[in-house]
């Protein structure tokens, strides 16, 4: 255990130190007058290959929910409204995880 915690320390030193050269580097290589041209077509790129991930995700994993609680309630349709309220709740948020890539997306069209 206590290795452990070692290994994790010396991990997360190590990533702090980094990212101040990391930003040093980015900050140095940016040309003057924006972002170019391969840069914004990239991030056009990873925010629409993004966002339809996570749709497809989304969509995965909503129908499975649904598909398990409607087994669940022709099982046994006494417990059906036990069976509903979590369900919605769960595909509520599901939906918010796809909504977050929505939003990450956007502001990564913003940054073009």
């Amino acid at each position: 255990m206590k290795k452990l915690c070692v290994v994790i320390m010396l991990m997360g030193i190590f990533l702090g130190l980094s990212t101040g050269l990391a930003l040093a580097t980015e900050g140095a290589a940016a040309p003057a007058g924006g972002l170019d041209s391969q840069v914004k077509a990239m991030i056009a790129l990873a925010a629409g290959i993004g966002l339809g991930i996570a749709a497809l995700g989304g969509a995965l994993g909503q129908g499975k929910a649904v598909a398990a609680a409607l087994e669940g309630i022709g099982r046994n349709p006494g417990a059906s409204g036990k069976i509903i309220t979590p369900m919605i709740i769960g595909l509520a948020m599901i939906e918010s995880l796809v909504i977050y890539s929505l939003v990450v997306s956007l502001l990564l069209f913003g940054k073009l």
